[in-house]
């Protein structure tokens, strides 16, 4: 379809808001989050953080971070298949919580943008609540799950780098 000269602006004109709304779906700075992170982006920061390799089981919900070394998105093995597909060249891996939380709402926070996948009692669970934004140091995104008293499977997907810094703490 050819543009006519009066029409050439009007179409510039969407390019232009259309780019615009795309950059202010993305909120950036600290202050952005829905709510207050101060309590996940110390845990993710932390320099005691535990270190796991994917694939890894712990008894309980770590009380503090974790960093999870991930594996090339192909290699990953995850048991379920992501809710939404990894991009070529990303990283994912997984870990299991093997006791049983106390129930209630949990927050999963992530140091660098991915993809969360909370599978308990054979079921993927839906977030409650999703809170993200650039330009954070430390902390890109913060998801609200209900977790019953069971254990279960952390999914991470889509990762940009080889290693992810994670927390899982009850919500306040």
């Amino acid at each position: 379809m050819m543009l006519s000269h009066s029409s050439a602006p009007l179409a510039l004109l969407l390019v232009v808001l259309g780019t615009a709304t795309a950059v202010a779906a993305e909120p950036s700075g600290c202050d952005k989050f829905k709510w207050d992170i101060a309590r996940e982006r110390a845990a993710l920061t932390a320099a005691d953080r535990q270190k796991l390799t994917s694939g890894a089981e712990i008894a309980t919900v770590p009380a503090g971070g974790i960093v999870l070394a991930l594996r090339p998105a192909v290699d990953a093995k995850l048991p379920n298949a992501p809710e939404r597909a990894p991009r070529d060249g990303t990283f994912a891996g997984l870990t299991r919580i093997t006791a049983a939380p106390k129930a209630g709402v949990y927050t999963v926070s992530l140091s660098a943008g991915a993809w969360i996948d909370v599978v308990q009692d054979g079921r993927v669970l839906k977030p409650i609540a999703f809170s993200g934004a650039t330009d954070c140091e430390g902390i890109r995104k913060t998801v609200k799950y209900e977790l019953a008293s069971q254990p279960f499977l952390l999914q991470v997907s889509g990762a940009p780098e080889d290693t992810i810094s994670i927390a899982i703490l009850p919500a306040e």
